[in-house]
């Protein structure tokens, strides 16, 4: 089953195979993958591990994998778009959504392999995963909402463990071990909340003194606390003029801007033309 639909936005591919004969590549999609049947080892992003039968996978865009297989595997590979859930298609809450698919799009995969640790949640994915087939074999009346909201609830479902998991882990990490790469994941995780990503919150997060947490971090990216946040919030004002019809003054209340005028002026220093002039900039080019 390899076809393109939904304008090419939501794809799905079957294998089963014997031997992996795909080299590893990076793409362009955000692909979840189902293992159906078999057992071997599965390396994302130079990061070998053991795969078997019911274990799902998330790969990001950018990401990079292929299967060493041991015993005859049988793959369902979901591969998408944040198209998938434009305008276009009923989606309850796209703020949401866009938190969601920006968390996946520029958070490291820190802990590779299989992404669900509850197996109820596991039971829930894999019933999705039924629903969507059968959705994009018939093409019955609103499939492509169907298959835009399933796809929806499963990457929450599928967040939510991810987070669970990392937060787990992060609790048997040395004090010292990785911890800068520890309070970019939290920035990036808390970006939208003003409050969690203040120097305050953080050297209590982390244990370390106001002066000692910002010296650090200085030291360890060439950037204070506030330039990373501010420069991260660039990175998805600009993600979500290209991918989202939310206005600039939305955009400016999403990310905890006091308005659309501060927004704007930040934006300005960046991209040297606001946010308007950039999205007419893409309309230009399109």
């Amino acid at each position: 089953m390899n076809r393109y639909t939904l304008h090419e936005t939501f794809i799905v591919h079957k294998y089963v195979v014997d031997e992996w004969e795909i080299q590893p590549s990076d793409h362009n999609y955000f692909e979840i993958i189902f293992v159906e049947k078999g057992f071997g080892y599965h390396t994302i992003n130079n990061v070998r591990f053991p795969y078997k039968e019911n274990d799902i996978f998330l790969l990001a865009p950018e990401d990079t994998h292929h299967f060493e297989i041991e015993k005859r595997s049988s793959f369902t590979y979901f591969k998408f778009t944040e198209l998938l859930f434009s305008s276009k298609i009923n989606l309850p809450d796209r703020k949401f959504w866009l938190q969601r698919i920006e968390q996946l799009l520029h958070h490291p995969n820190i802990i590779p392999g299989d992404v669900i640790c509850h197996e109820a949640d596991r039971s829930i994915i894999w019933d999705i995963h039924n629903l969507v087939l059968e959705e994009f074999k018939s093409e019955k009346v609103y499939y492509q909402e169907i298959i835009s909201n399933a796809i929806s609830t499963a990457l929450s479902i599928i967040v939510r463990n991810i987070s669970e998991k990392y937060n787990s882990n992060q609790k048997n990490v040395p004090v010292n071990s990785a911890k800068i790469d520890l309070i970019l994941s939290h920035i990036r995780q808390h970006v939208y909340d003003n409050d969690l990503t203040k120097i305050s919150f953080l050297s209590n997060k982390f244990n370390m003194s106001q002066s000692s947490i910002s010296t650090y971090f200085k030291r360890k990216t060439g950037e204070s606390i506030h330039q990373y946040v501010t420069k991260y919030k660039m990175k998805l004002v600009e993600y979500r003029l290209q991918h989202s019809e939310f206005t600039i003054a939305e955009i400016a209340y999403q990310l905890g801007y006091t308005d659309e005028s501060h927004l704007t002026k930040t934006f300005k220093k960046h991209f040297s033309m606001s946010p308007k002039q950039y999205r007419k900039e893409l309309a230009f080019s399109e």
